[in-house]
C-alpha cells in the first residue's frame, strides 16, 4: 500500500495492521453466501478484541500485530468490523449501509493517527478514501453510483494535514482522482503515481 511509504516508521506497523485487517474483513464479506455465517466470522474478531492479549489464540499474524501495535485503540477496530458487517446481506447496497461502512472504516483509519492530526480534516479524508476504494471494487453499477454520490457530498477542500499523516493525504488525493474518473481503481494508470507523489510533496 502506497500510504505506508509516506508514513513515519513509528506509525507504519500500526497502519499496516489496519490495512491487513481491512483486507481480511473484505475477503470474509466477499466470500459470504450465507449472511449468518459471515456475521459469525466477523463476530470472532470482535471477541478477540474484547479479550486480553494473553487469552487470544496464537498463530494469526494479523491479530498478533494488532496486539503488539494498537494497544487501547483496538476498540476502534471493532467499529471497522461493524462497518464491514453492513455489506453483508441481500443487495443492492443501501445508502444507509454504505454510510455506516464508511463511518466504521474511517474511525479505524483515524485511530492510527489520533495524536497527530486535526480530527475533522482526518475524518473527511479517511471517509473519502473509504467510499472511493469500495466504489472501485464493487461490481454492481448501482452500488458504485451510490458510493460515488456519497463521496461527492464530502467537502472537496484539500486541507493540509500534518507530516505524520502524509499517507492519508496520498490516499485522499488518489480517492479524489478515482471519484472524478467514475470509480476507477485508485492506482490505475501512470497518472496515479504522479498524483500520489504530488500529494506527498505538497501534503494537500
Amino acid at each position: 500500500m502506497i500510504a505506508l511509504a509516506h508514513t513515519p516508521a513509528r506509525l507504519r506497523e500500526r497502519l499496516a495492521a489496519f490495512f491487513a485487517l481491512d483486507r481480511r474483513l473484505g475477503r470474509i464479506v466477499a466470500a459470504t453466501t450465507e449472511p449468518m455465517l459471515g456475521q459469525m466470522r466477523l463476530a470472532w474478531w470482535r471477541e478477540m478484541f474484547a479479550k486480553p492479549h494473553e487469552d487470544r489464540p496464537q498463530g494469526d499474524a494479523v491479530l498478533e500485530t494488532i496486539g503488539e501495535h494498537w494497544g487501547s485503540a483496538e476498540d476502534s477496530l471493532i467499529r471497522l468490523v461493524d462497518g464491514w458487517e453492513h455489506l453483508i446481506g441481500e443487495g443492492p447496497l443501501a445508502r444507509t449501509d454504505a454510510t455506516a461502512f464508511a463511518f466504521g472504516r474511517q474511525l479505524a483509519l483515524c485511530a492510527v493517527f489520533e495524536d497527530a492530526c486535526d480530527a475533522a480534516a482526518l475524518r473527511a479524508s479517511s471517509k473519502l478514501w473509504a467510499l472511493a476504494d469500495l466504489a472501485a471494487n464493487v461490481s454492481d453499477d448501482g452500488e458504485r453510483r451510490t458510493l460515488l454520490a456519497l463521496a461527492r457530498e464530502l467537502d472537496s477542500e484539500t486541507i493540509r494535514l500534518p507530516r505524520e499523516a502524509k499517507g492519508v493525504v496520498v490516499l485522499r488525493a488518489l480517492a479524489k482522482r478515482s471519484v472524478k474518473n467514475g470509480g476507477r481503481p485508485l492506482m490505475e494508470g501512470r497518472g496515479a503515481s504522479i498524483t500520489a507523489m504530488k500529494a506527498a510533496i505538497l501534503r494537500r
